[in-house]
This record gives C-alpha cells, structure tokens and sequence, in this order.
C-alpha cells in the first residue's frame, strides 16, 4: 500500500482541516507529520465548529485512527486542552488516537524563549505565534531536545531539569529572568494526562500498517511557502511542510508516496511578517478578508489578503509533486466583477515565471491576467454541472496553468459544500 498526503500550497490556512475531514472515509489511518499548536484546523459540519491544533482531523469520522507523528512538536498543555474539549463533546479519543514516543515536547520556557527572542528582533521580528515551536525545533536539531519517550524513563525529571536550567540561562542572557514554577506545575501535571494514552513507536506502527493493507492519509500543516527550507525564508515555519517531510515526519520511505493532495484558496492570505507578492492593501483585500472570515484559527490575527499567485503556486506543485488540486474558498469570490491572477511577476523590467530565490526586499510588479466574475452564490450547488460557466472557464483555465486537475472544489465552509469532480 502507498500514503497518500495532503498539504497546503500557499502561506497555510489553505483549509486543510476540512478535506482532510471530507477524504477521511477513504482512508484508515489519518496521521499528522509536522508543525505544532500554532496550526488550527478549522472543520464545520452540523452546525458546530471545532478547531484543532495538533490532534489529526479525521477523529470525526467513525472508526479511523489518528496518528500524531514524530515531526509534530506538542505542548502537553494545549494538548490536554484540546483533548478534553473533545471528549466532552463525546469524541472516544483514547480509543482512536495514537502518539509517537519520538514527538519533541514544547517546554514552558520554550514559549518564553519565542517571545522574548522575537522582542530582541525589534522591527526585524518574525511574526512567530508565540507557541513555542521554533526554539523546540531548535532545541531538536541541536540535540538539546526532551521527546515524550522520556517521560517513560526512569530519569526523566533530570532531562527535564538538565533542559529547562539551559533555557533560563539563555533567557538570562536576554535580560529575562521568569519565575517557571506555575508553568512548570500545570506542564507536569499535563504530561501525567497524556501518559493515559497510547504511546507508540510511530515508525513501526505505520509501516506493519501499510503491510497489512491499510491505506493512511498524511496530514500537513502550515503551508508549502512556510517550509524551512522552500519557503520565502527567513520568513517561514521552522519544519519541512512539504510532501518530503512526510517521509522523515512519520518513517515512511519515499516509494511509499502515492497521490499527493495539494490544496490551495481561489485567492491567497499569509499571516504575520513576510513577502507577499500580490498583497491588496485596498478595499479588494478588506472584502476579501471579511467575505472569507480570514482571521487566525488560534491566533485571531487579521490575515493578509491578495489575488492568486500562480507562479508561486506552480513552484509549490513542483517541489511536492502534486497530482491532484484541491480549490478551497471559492465562493469567496462569487460576488466580484472580475478575477484576477498573477501568472509572472516583473522583476527589474524583466518577466520571470519561476519563483526567485528570494522576493523580501526586492521590487516585485505582479503580471496579471484578468478574468470575469461569475456573479453567482455557489453555496447550494451539489454538482459541477450547476457551475456558472464563468466559474467552469476559470477552473479550465487554472488547471491549464498549473498543468494539474482541480479534482475537488469547496464552495462553503461546511463538509457538504463540498464539490467532488469527475477527476478524482
């Protein structure tokens, strides 16, 4: 059997949460390979809404289990949080949901480090969540980092320990001096919580399952422009978002890749400090922004809004091989006269069609083409034959572009307002 995997291809908030909620009764195992809590997966169905941070969104559907892998970094306070909101909700969490032994912990003084190191960056600063996550993965590559496994080991208040004085002695250096012990109390008592469920050898656990025929479906989170090392650096996660990091995020071997699910918004945001090419600073944007209610999952943090980028979007494709698209938030459009999308950007006089190595700093004039709206509510349409051809054109037109089938549409936030077309 292959793992199929689902990611973002812009900035992030592409709407994962839903398809991967919408693609769970094809799969048997969902399983998340990276980022931490400062991704929020939004999923509306029934009237209610649920936003997730770091359990997988296929706990919803009946009989599928979920898998947090060794890529993700979690912080057992948010996790206990989110867990026990789940269960009162009356989702059977112990019963569905596994976690790696190799997931790298967020510390409390970790989340200081976040704020405190982005305070020292002044006007040059990040636009980090304040989650943690980039000192944890920090801590992981420099060999410094606690994993859940250690909370299994005998020694495990002297990692700890060992862990956190390294912490406040760099946060000293930083004229911070944090009294930790309340943090401290509440991130052990959480620690004890996620001890009740079933930790597992991750690595091992998904490959005996891909032996014994049953499909899983990779999880991202965050964006492929976010990715450290594809990404618009240094303005990016501190994790591979992209199809690659699935291999290392979960033990699965690169022959093991089959469809790679590639998700996108009929327009683009991005959260935070970064370039972004066809930003709206004008009335455009802010309509965007308030028809798509493109506001933060976790954060709450206005997002930043502009037409599409198809030259950026084409990279992403590349770089996680995609084989099918995914076009979330059209409806978001259904009012506008026209559409319009960047197909190359103007760089020094010249038009460049392939994602430079960097767009901070530098004057980038986006090429568009424009298009016309299609002026009609596509909320209750329940088949692509009821598309306007306005709409249907610029689908063809898109998939020409990007040489990829658009294979699902959202039209809504609800899992019904979604299309599935013939090409899936």
């Amino acid at each position: 059997m292959k793992v199929d995997v689902l990611l973002g291809l812009q900035w992030g908030d592409e709407g994962k949460g839903k398809v991967v909620d919408v693609l769970t009764p094809r799969y048997d195992i969902i399983a998340r390979f990276q980022g931490g809590p400062n991704a929020g997966h939004t999923l509306e169905f029934e009237g209610k809404k649920y936003v997730l941070r770091s359990i997988p969104s296929g706990i919803f559907q009946d009989g599928k289990t979920n898998l947090i892998g060794n890529g993700v970094v979690l912080d057992p306070v948010l996790f206990r949080e989110e867990a026990e909101s789940l269960e009162k909700s009356g989702i059977p969490l112990r019963s569905i949901l596994k976690i790696s032994k190799k997931v790298h912990l967020i510390m409390p003084t970790h989340r200081l480090l976040d704020a405190a190191n982005e305070k020292a960056k002044g006007i040059s600063k990040i636009g980090t969540t304040g989650k943690g996550i980039g000192p944890t993965y920090t801590d992981k590559i420099s060999r410094n980092g606690l994993r859940l496994g250690d909370t299994l080991l005998s020694d495990f208040r002297e990692r700890y320990a060992k862990a956190r004085d390294r912490h406040i002695d760099m946060l000293a250096a930083l004229g911070e001096k944090p009294d930790t012990a309340e943090l401290e109390s509440k991130w052990m008592d959480a620690i004890e919580y996620i001890k009740t469920f079933d930790i597992v050898d991750s690595e091992f656990f998904i490959n005996r399952a891909l032996a014994d025929g049953k499909s899983v479906l990779c999880e991202g989170a965050q964006g492929t422009l976010l990715d450290v090392d594809f990404g618009s650096y240094p303005f990016v996660t501190s994790s591979n978002t992209i199809t690659a990091g699935a291999c290392a995020g979960l033990g699965v071997a690169p022959n093991r890749i089959g469809d790679v699910y590639g998700i996108f918004k009929a327009y683009c945001t991005r959260v935070g400090s970064g370039p972004f090419p066809t930003e709206l600073f004008d009335e455009t944007g802010r309509l965007i922004r308030d028809l798509g209610h493109e506001y933060g999952a976790v954060t709450g943090r206005e997002r930043r809004c502009g037409w599409i980028d198809l030259v950026a979007l084409r990279y992403a494709i590349m770089i996680d091989g995609v084989t099918k698209l995914i076009m979330m938030k059209s409806d978001v459009l259904d009012g506008f006269d026209e559409i319009k999308a960047c197909v190359a950007y103007e760089i020094d006089g010249k038009r460049v069609e392939d994602f430079p190595y960097t767009v901070d700093g530098v004057d980038v004039k986006p090429v568009y083409v424009t298009l016309p709206g299609w002026k009609t509510d596509m909320t209750g349409m329940k088949s692509e034959q009821e598309f306007p051809k306005a709409f249907s054109d610029y689908v063809a037109f898109l998939e020409k572009e990007l040489q990829t089938p658009i294979a699902v549409v959202s039209i809504g936030p609800d899992r019904e307002q979604t299309i599935v077309r013939d090409s899936f």
